[in-house]
């Protein structure tokens, strides 16, 4: 191998003059399936980066070059894959954990542009009204094409209680919009639980991290404890994804067991199947799962095991599609190479990827609006010297305000929440018996 600092020559001349004498290859390397190196387009690059270094307007160092080509010879591959540089791996770090610096959305990149994914639950960007499509295409003052993807994020990061202005196009809005971010610490709550009514609970997954599952499982106990569970709501709407072990946990908690999903690669270690153990902490409870565009990766593998098992119904919108697996390499320079290097295929060998999970029951967002006002409507109660029906209970409302503000609010949920009844009913009725003669 030639040492190019050494080298009196261009760098270059010096690199064209490697590849074009290699050094002789070892037997294992005869072996494999490596074919010769495309001699032609290495020449073209070598020319390329000598007219570069000699002509371009300003000087530029060799190692911005090297780095430029990298990025987009990674670029070039998929919007996941990516050359983690400085500060990058403790970014993916910290967001595994579920505690960063910034505004709190997930973002890939495409056609030169910045993509919301999804806005995340309890953060600054959510709260300013960035909605999962968004495409930016500035950042304060700095146009976004061009840019890659981490640079976009070094932008959009700072210092807590500073602010960033993003500039984005939103589908049917003619204009773009100006939306101001207060910068924040983000800490994730990855699991939160509540009762939408006695016997049925709801369940938000936020984003999978470490310790995603073992939060379900508490949630799960905690819901369980307050009353039995009639029915049970897990909405992983606009769930970017994130750790798959922690996308097994959940899906393991609602299942008795058999495959959730597994990974096919060129690497064999990306070969990876995952199974349910056989108990069940749900205990069966009827269960109906929200998705929709912002549902991604882990978010997926959860849907799709569920909805292959039979074990949930999937309702909501179609989800992202992000399918493919991605592996963080170690390299040599205290940096990190982060690799697509599988894809995802539910139990039933259905891949993911670009494709997405489509829902059981689709139910698009919809905002409703009461156009009757309850208070005119005149019932059989209301008549003067109405009969009674000789029932002493207390009378029950099906209209009370809290349904009525759960339709308006979140009329998917309202739609889960009245499916799950259904399901109960179903469960609780016996089978008719026939008389005999």
């Amino acid at each position: 191998m030639i040492n190019l600092k050494s080298c009196k020559k261009p760098f270059a001349i010096a690199l064209l003059s490697c590849l074009l004498n290699p050094a002789p290859l070892t037997a294992e390397e005869k072996a494999s399936d490596k074919g010769p190196l495309p001699l032609k387009e290495l020449r073209t690059f070598t020319e390329i980066y000598d007219r570069i270094k000699q002509a371009y307007v300003e000087p530029v160092d060799d190692t911005t070059l090297l780095n430029n080509a990298i990025d987009g010879m990674l670029n070039g591959l998929d919007p996941h894959s990516a050359y983690l540089r400085d500060d990058a791996l403790d970014d993916l770090q910290e967001n595994t954990r579920g505690e960063f610096g910034g505004l709190g959305i997930e973002i890939e990149m495409q056609n030169g542009f910045v993509r919301v994914i999804t806005p995340i639950d309890d953060t600054p960007a959510l709260k300013a009204g960035i909605e999962a499509g968004d495409l930016i295409i500035k950042i304060d003052d700095q146009t976004v094409n061009g840019l890659s993807l981490q640079e976009a994020v070094d932008l959009m990061r700072g210092k807590p209680g500073t602010d960033v202005v993003l500039t984005v196009a939103r589908e049917h809005q003619p204009k773009p919009l100006e939306i101001t971010i207060t910068r924040a610490a983000i800490k994730i709550t990855s699991v939160k639980h509540r009762s939408l009514e006695p016997g049925f609970g709801y369940i938000r997954i936020t984003q999978f991290q470490v310790n995603t599952g073992d939060s379900l499982l508490k949630a799960i106990k905690k819901l369980q404890k307050q009353q039995p569970l009639k029915g049970l709501v897990l909405d992983m709407r606009n769930n970017p994804g994130g750790v798959l072990n922690a996308a097994v946990e959940v899906s393991d908690a609602f299942l008795s067991g058999g495959l959730i999903v597994y990974t096919n690669g060129r690497l064999p270690n990306s070969e990876l199947r995952f199974n349910a153990t056989n108990t069940d902490p749900s205990q069966g409870v009827p269960l109906v799962v929200l998705i929709n565009g912002g549902s991604a990766s882990a978010s997926e593998i959860v849907a799709g095991a569920l909805q292959d098992h039979h074990r949930a119904v999937i309702l909501g919108s179609q989800s992202f599609g992000k399918g493919s697996v991605q592996t963080v390499l170690p390299l040599t320079n205290d940096s990190a190479l982060k690799l697509t290097t599988a894809r995802y295929y539910t139990p039933s060998g259905r891949s993911i990827q670009a494709e997405g999970i489509t829902p059981d029951i689709q139910v698009e967002t919809t905002r409703i609006t009461s156009t009757t006002d309850q208070s005119l409507r005149i019932k059989e109660a209301d008549l003067k010297g109405h009969l009674s029906n000789g029932n002493e209970k207390k009378k029950i409302d099906n209209g009370s305000p809290d349904k009525i503000a759960l339709a308006e609010q979140d009329f998917q949920l309202y739609e889960a929440l009245n499916l799950l009844k259904g399901l109960h009913i179903i469960s609780q009725a016996k089978p008719s018996t026939k008389a005999t003669n």
